[in-house]
């Protein structure tokens, strides 16, 4: 009766109106709709109550007017453990704490005084009406705020949320809330968010599980003086939320290591004494008759109220985290489930998946600051998508302890940016603005210190890899726990390897010790990935080159004639199949003074051929011939060839040109320079195979007719072939296609003059459309308009 006497009363005042107001209609309509998901009369009153607050539009309650089912919801609660979100409230609730933190360092009067500035977290459980509260007393919203925070978030709706999760969407939160916020209709049929800002009032922020939202001034809840209170009305089958023990796990599990303390609203049993119950007493009087009137008179004197203890059932504030900031303990202190716990709360990752490694050291000097470093078991998905374009910071910055900024671009390079930490410098000065702090100079020290510490953390990751070093000497004790980090440096490369190629062609600085972390597949590793120093460890006697080859896969490199003396002379090749490998051979020149050589280019050297010299004054006559028959296609010269054994010919580049595989990637440039291109690709050199039987009967051939027309047109023919047998694009595939039906028709005896057979025409019979429109129109089936 309630429910609809509250929606009545609403309808009435909507026809007394003189002007329409849309955002009152919805209050409505969402009443009317609440039987979807259960019924609350709270949640009526409040929603329907705040006539005059920013609300959704009506387009927004119908597109989601259709509400998820408690079963959808159940099932999708089990699956991305809503648990997670009451730690990332925690989490959003301590940011906001650091912020009005910061203000206090240039206004004072920001932090207030009395309750309003303690700096804390209190979580409070409402069993009888099924209510989960988290407040902070940090920054707080503004009226805008909380439009642009979460009006946008409850317009998209629930369901968008499910669809977020399902694809796999990002949940990073935007501003003091984000997407990751909706997953609080998963448990809640309805939610408050009452924030007070400094400098605006109080308002209420509410919205159901259907789309609906309000903003209002709120005039009803206790006065915060400063923060945000979250208010979830959780629904029946998450009343496991309201159970002391369950917020107590939650927050020992997922934050104990949040800056500030958290406190629950907890009920404790205590022992108190009472007053004797008068039978009590009596009883004791009568035990005590045949005592002497000389023990009665001591007695006398020291006779005190009969009391008795029981237990009371008290409330109060119970801290829930009291463990000192991780970074300011000793290492040595600090257990592995520490580290974990703590990067779990530090990246707001609460899924089971530890860090590959972590870096805990302190700097003293003239710069002295503490630092945590960690490597994170996943790249996260965008990391190179945007890689040039946004100032990404995993770092977080505190000068003394006090919270500064996680926007310090130049704490870390951006190749370092997918590394977790924080950085505490008591060196650096507080009471300066961001921008300053950006160009104080022992920021600099701090950057160089920490790329160091990183770079040291990774290789040791390796080193500790028993798949990467041989650990015959180690102690059987020291091998069980090397065992737990096999195949830890692979898992490693396959997420963060471009990152360390990024260092190289970025740092210049570090470029040698990055180029050690450098892992690769080569023609001897069997699929295992290998380092520059285990490749020049088993270098033939002799060589002084590393030898290198870039493609497109593994399967296409295995096949290049490039390969086929390397091979034979059981020369290891490493393979290079990432496009910026490219790129990052444009700048790694030489590594142990060793130089690197791509063996698709000019300047291979495989020893000394005493027969080189007789071969090329045998073959002078083929080669000139070759280079004018191919004058037209822009290749510098034809060579004879140290590097082929079953192959006749192959296409090679200058030393400092492009690669096929880089002209490649050039060309699937949408900006890509034409102009450019034709310089960077550089000379072509045709290198033919001596010993080839097709090579020596073009040569004999050439000797008895060079200027037979299709003897230049096969010579044309094997270069197509060769240029496109060695990674390049064929300039023109048609007159390819052609050589090739012409070889066809010659190996089929076919004349060349063999016309194609003509088409038969028939024609048909014109017919007038006039007298033919309504025989061929099709038929429709007819529907009634209203069916439709």
């Amino acid at each position: 009766m309630r429910k609809w006497a509250l929606s009545c009363a609403l309808l009435l005042v909507l026809l007394l109106t003189t002007l329409p107001d849309p955002a009152k209609k919805l209050q409505v309509n969402a009443e009317e709709s609440s039987d979807e998901v259960g019924d609350f009369p709270k949640v009526e009153e409040k929603l329907g109550a705040v006539p005059h607050g920013l609300s959704t539009d009506s387009e927004v309650v119908q597109r989601e007017s259709e509400s998820i089912s408690r079963k959808t919801l159940r099932n999708s609660a089990e699956k991305f453990e809503f648990q997670a979100e009451v730690s990332r409230l925690i989490s959003n609730a301590s940011d906001a704490l650091d912020k009005i933190r910061f203000l206090t360092l240039t206004d004072k009067e920001a932090l207030g005084e009395g309750d309003t500035a303690k700096l804390e977290i209190q979580i409070k459980l409402d069993k009888e009406n099924k209510i989960l509260s988290i407040r902070d007393r940090g920054v707080g919203m503004t009226k805008e705020d909380l439009i642009k925070n979460l009006g946008t978030i409850a317009k998209s709706g629930t369901s968008a949320f499910v669809e977020k999760m399902q694809t796999g969407g990002d949940l990073n939160l935007i501003g003091q809330f984000g997407v990751g916020f909706y997953s609080v209709y998963l448990v809640a049929d309805y939610v408050e968010v009452v924030s007070k800002h400094n400098d605006d009032k109080q308002y209420v922020w509410e919205s159901k599980a259907d789309g609906s939202f309000a903003i209002s001034e709120d005039t009803w809840n206790e006065p915060l003086g400063r923060g945000t209170e979250i208010k979830l009305h959780l629904r029946d089958e998450a009343k496991e939320y309201l159970e002391e023990g369950k917020l107590k796990d939650l927050v020992k599990k997922y934050s104990e290591f949040i800056n500030f303390p958290i406190y629950l609203w907890a009920t404790k049993e205590v022992d108190v004494e009472v007053p004797a119950d008068e039978e009590e007493s009596s009883e004791e009087e009568e035990s005590t008759t045949e005592r002497t009137e000389e023990e009665e008179t001591e007695d006398d004197e020291e006779k005190k109220p009969k009391t008795k203890t029981v237990k009371e059932t008290t409330t109060e504030w119970e801290l829930l985290n009291d463990m000192k900031a991780v970074w300011l303990r000793s290492p040595k202190e600090v257990t592995e489930e520490e580290y974990a716990k703590f990067y779990h709360s530090l990246a707001k990752d609460f899924g089971d998946d530890k860090p590959m490694t972590w870096s805990h050291f302190s700097a003293e000097g003239d710069v002295e600051f503490k630092a945590l470093l960690f490597v994170p078991p996943k790249a996260p998905h965008d990391l190179y998508e945007s890689y040039y374009n946004a100032n990404k910071s995993n770092l977080k910055l505190y000068v003394r302890r006090v919270f500064i900024s996680d926007e310090f671009d130049d704490l870390l390079p951006k190749y370092l940016s997918f590394l977790m930490g924080i950085v505490d410098s008591d060196t650096l000065p507080l009471n300066v603005s961001r921008e300053m702090l950006q160009q104080h100079s022992s920021l600099k020290t701090i950057k160089k210190k920490l790329i160091r510490k990183a770079l040291d953390m990774i290789r040791k990751l390796a080193e500790e890899d028993p798949d990467e070093y041989s650990n015959k000497e180690k102690t059987d004790d020291e091998k069980s726990a090397m065992e737990e980090k096999k195949g830890q440096y692979a898992k490693f490369w396959n997420e963060f390897g471009k990152s360390v190629k990024l260092g190289i062609i970025e740092d210049a600085t570090n470029r040698n010790r990055l180029a050690k972390l450098l892992r690769f597949e080569s023609s001897k590793s069997d699929g295992k990935l290998v380092s520059l120093d285990e490749y020049i460890s088993r270098m033939k006697s002799g060589q002084k080159d590393i030898f290198y080859l870039t493609g497109s896969s593994k399967e296409q490199l295995e096949k290049s004639p490039f390969l086929e003396q390397l091979t034979k002379k059981n020369y290891e090749v490493i393979y290079f199949t990432d496009p910026v490998d490219e790129y990052l051979m444009q700048y790694l020149m030489d590594y142990e003074d060793k130089k690197f050589q791509n063996v698709s280019k000019e300047g291979l050297k495989l020893g000394k051929d005493s027969k080189l010299k007789d071969l090329k004054e045998s073959f002078k006559e083929l080669t000139d011939w070759w280079k004018k028959a191919l004058d037209t296609e822009g290749i510098d010269s034809v060579k004879i060839s140290n590097r082929l054994h079953n192959t006749p010919c192959v296409v090679v580049t200058s030393k400092y040109g492009w690669s096929s595989n880089m002209e490649k990637i050039m060309q699937a440039q949408t900006l890509s320079d034409a102009s450019k291109q034709a310089y960077m690709r550089g000379k072509r050199v045709l290198e033919i195979n001596p010993r080839h039987p097709i090579i020596k009967e073009l040569r004999d051939k050439v000797a008895q007719d060079s200027d037979s027309e299709g003897l230049k047109q096969t010579a044309r023919l094997v270069y197509q072939t060769a240029l496109m047998e060695s990674g390049f694009n064929l300039p023109d595939p048609k007159d390819f296609a052609s050589s090739i039906y012409r070889s066809v028709q010659k190996s089929l005896d076919l004349s060349p003059d063999a016309a194609v057979e003509e088409e038969e025409e028939v024609e048909e019979p014109e017919v007038d459309e006039k007298e033919s429109g309504k025989a061929e129109e099709p038929e429709h089936e007819q529907y009634d308009k209203d069916e439709l």
